[in-house]
């Protein structure tokens, strides 16, 4: 591949739930869903069930490393998998769900290995981690029903992800563990309320309501980044608000029906704080969402600062 151009394949059991988390990031030019690390040619998605053609399901991703190092891929992968199962992930049992990670050069074998050994520092899972680190092999393209599953297919999918247990595993075991006392100390008032608690500051009274500054906004309990100021606009609502984060993975959302209103909150998911909604009155020609943040629950960083403060990785933004 070129410099700007490299593959990352995984192997994470079902494949049909291995392209969403990577789909649709900074950097991820494409998810292709597929067979690898077996004997056969071209083979089928019967044969490779059958667990006769020594294959996997796997995931091959085509990825920009200065957007989207591969560093950080490989960690979302770990978050999609129970890498303590060899026999399979969840309810797919056998061979062909079995969980590797395929490197494409030495620099990817020693990031892999040296992420699994972390893993394996970090107790959070009690049993050994068995998922193999092997080198590439030819990848084979699946049949096209299987490319972008949830997309096509998105009610099945999400059943199947919730049926299988993978989606309450993943939710179990990487859910953020934050010290709430420590955080109480750390954060002013109205910053442990927002996050904590689920507050809202008060409208045109807070921090970056009318920010015209370039720069990016983080967490401000993980310093995740989240959010960008070329994304940011005035809607008159005097809160911050943005067409679209800066990467869709970072942030979740779920159903608010607190105060006789059915909304659609916005969490950080590396510190499960409260951010604020998401509304489809944005600008059309950008999407049409507005993500209405608290300034509480973030903290601007001006581009002229991104270097000093370790997130020189993200200037590309302001290309």
């Amino acid at each position: 591949m070129t410099s700007n151009r490299e593959l990352a394949t995984f192997a994470g059991g079902c494949f049909w739930c291995m392209v969403e988390p990577f789909d649709e990031r900074p950097g991820i030019k494409e998810v292709v869903s597929g067979y690898t690390g077996g004997r056969t040619k071209n083979p089928t998605y019967e044969e490779v069930c059958s667990d006769t053609t020594g294959h996997v399901e796997a995931v091959q991703i085509t990825f920009d490393p200065n957007v989207m190092p591969y560093a950080r891929i490989v960690e979302t992968f770990w978050q999609q998998i129970d890498p303590t199962d060899s026999g399979g992930q969840f309810n797919d049992r056998g061979e062909s769900y079995q969980t590797v990670i395929f490197y494409h050069n030495e620099q990817q074998r020693e990031i892999a290995e040296e992420s699994k050994r972390e893993l394996e520092k970090s107790g959070r899972f009690q049993k050994p981690i068995v998922t193999q680190i092997l080198p590439a092999k030819t990848f084979y393209r699946a049949e096209e029903n299987h490319q972008d599953y949830y997309k096509k297919h998105s009610f099945h999918y999400r059943l199947y992800k919730k049926g299988s247990g993978r989606a309450d595993f993943i939710k179990k075991s990487w859910a953020p563990k934050m010290d709430k006392t420590k955080l109480k100390e750390e954060l002013t008032p109205i910053q442990y309320q927002v996050t904590q608690e689920n507050g809202t500051e008060k409208p045109f009274q807070n921090e970056y309501w009318d920010n015209k500054a370039d720069g990016i906004y983080v967490d401000i309990v993980s310093g995740e980044v989240l959010f960008t100021s070329k994304e940011q606009f005035d809607a008159g609502c005097g809160w911050p608000s943005f067409t679209k984060p800066v990467d869709p993975y970072q942030v979740a959302e779920n159903t608010d029906n607190s105060f006789g209103m059915r909304r659609t909150e916005v969490r950080s998911k590396t510190s499960d704080s409260h951010l604020g909604h998401v509304f489809n009155d944005g600008p059309k020609d950008k999407g049409g969402l507005r993500y209405c943040m608290n300034s509480a629950a973030m903290r601007f960083i001006p581009k002229d600062q991104m270097s000093e403060q370790g997130y020189e990785g993200y200037l590309h933004l302001f290309s």
